[in-house]
C-alpha cells in the first residue's frame, strides 16, 4: 500500500491485480513525524492492528473502542468540532529507527490511523490531525482486502 501526500491518493497493489486508487485526506499540516505536529508522518510502515470488524458504517470510535453510536448529523451537531473517527481503523506503526519509530517519533504511539470520516469531509486536501481519512465505503473495501502486518510506504 501507498499513500502519495502530494496527489492525496492511497494506492493498494496487488498480485494479477489492477491498483486500486482511494482519494483521502491527510495532515492539515503537512508531513511530518514529531509527536505533537499534527502532521502525517512519512516513509515505511505497516499496518499494527485492524480495529473495527463487523462494525456498523459510521461507527463511532474513541480510543480505539466503539462508543455505542454511530454518526448522524445530530450526533455531529451535539459535539461540534469532533475528529471523528469512524467505520474501521488501520493503526500503522513506523519501521525506521528514528523517523517514524521510537522517542518522539513513534508513529504506533502518536496514534495515527487510516480511518474513516463523515460524508461531507473533503477528500484530495489535506485537512486532518495526522491520520490518513478516507470515505467509509472506501475505507471497508480496503480493511477487507489488507491484514496486520501489511506495507504501507507514506510519501
Amino acid at each position: 500500500m501507498e499513500i502519495d501526500l502530494g496527489l492525496q491518493q492511497l494506492v493498494l497493489c496487488r498480485p494479477g491485480l489492477a491498483p486500486s486508487v482511494y482519494p483521502v485526506s491527510t495532515a492539515r499540516n503537512g508531513p511530518g513525524e514529531r509527536l505533537g505536529s499534527g502532521c502525517t508522518p512519512r516513509g515505511a510502515h505497516r499496518v499494527r492492528l485492524k480495529i473495527g470488524q463487523g462494525c456498523a458504517v459510521g461507527s463511532v470510535f474513541r480510543a480505539r473502542r466503539w462508543t455505542g453510536e454511530v454518526y448522524s448529523a445530530a450526533l455531529a451537531e451535539r459535539h461540534p468540532g469532533r475528529d471523528w473517527i469512524l467505520t474501521r481503523i488501520l493503526w500503522l506503526t513506523g519501521l525506521e529507527a528514528g523517523r517514524n519509530r521510537g522517542g518522539q517519533v513513534d508513529t504506533l504511539r502518536r496514534y495515527i490511523y487510516i480511518h474513516g470520516c463523515p460524508p461531507d469531509t473533503p477528500m484530495g486536501e489535506p485537512g486532518s490531525k495526522g491520520c490518513i481519512r478516507m470515505r467509509d465505503p472506501d475505507l471497508i473495501e480496503l480493511f477487507d482486502q489488507v491484514s496486520a502486518g501489511t506495507p504501507v510506504d507514506i510519501r
